[in-house]
């Protein structure tokens, strides 16, 4: 819809409004208006990705994983700080993705609401999108954590 759409109200092509998580140690990590989530990979409530991008191998273990994602559902990503421009998926996957493999996920996704928001009618959305409370279904897991499989696996993003 997006890459029928987007030439005619942004007047520029987007291929994706892309939603992003994290799948590591047999789980999908995401964030949204609840806070961070988690839940069997692809089993959000938009379903499988569309895509997957492999982010590399990790040697972060599933305990320092877990108390870093703790720490950021205390702080940085707690649900009430979720912006739909600024603090987003996106900004979580990216952050959480550099964590776990050094590397960031492609700019095209990270560039998106800077791409919109810099059309006139992204301006025109944006105090209408920045007033809705986005919260994916999956399980709400902070401060606790569900029991995931040890063991270290390559990293993916799933778009």
């Amino acid at each position: 819809m997006a890459r029928s759409l987007s030439p005619i109200m942004l007047g520029k092509q987007l291929d994706g409004i892309w939603h992003t998580a994290i799948v590591a140690y047999g789980d999908e990590f995401f964030f949204g208006g609840e806070g961070i989530s988690s839940c069997s990979p692809g089993g959000t409530m938009l379903g499988p990705p569309d895509t997957v991008v492999e982010l590399g191998e990790t040697e972060v273990s599933e305990e320092i994983f877990m108390d870093y994602l703790s720490s950021l559902g205390e702080s940085t990503y707690r649900g009430d700080r979720y912006r739909l421009f600024e603090h987003n998926c996106n900004t979580f996957t990216n952050e959480v993705a550099q964590f776990l493999t050094g590397r960031p996920i492609p700019s095209y996704i990270t560039d998106l609401p800077s791409e919109v928001l810099s059309t006139p009618f992204g301006q025109i959305l944006r105090p209408i999108l920045d007033s809705i409370h986005i919260a994916p279904p999956g399980d709400a897991m902070w401060p606790n954590c569900s029991s995931l499989s040890v063991h270290r696996e390559t990293a993916l993003l799933c778009l």
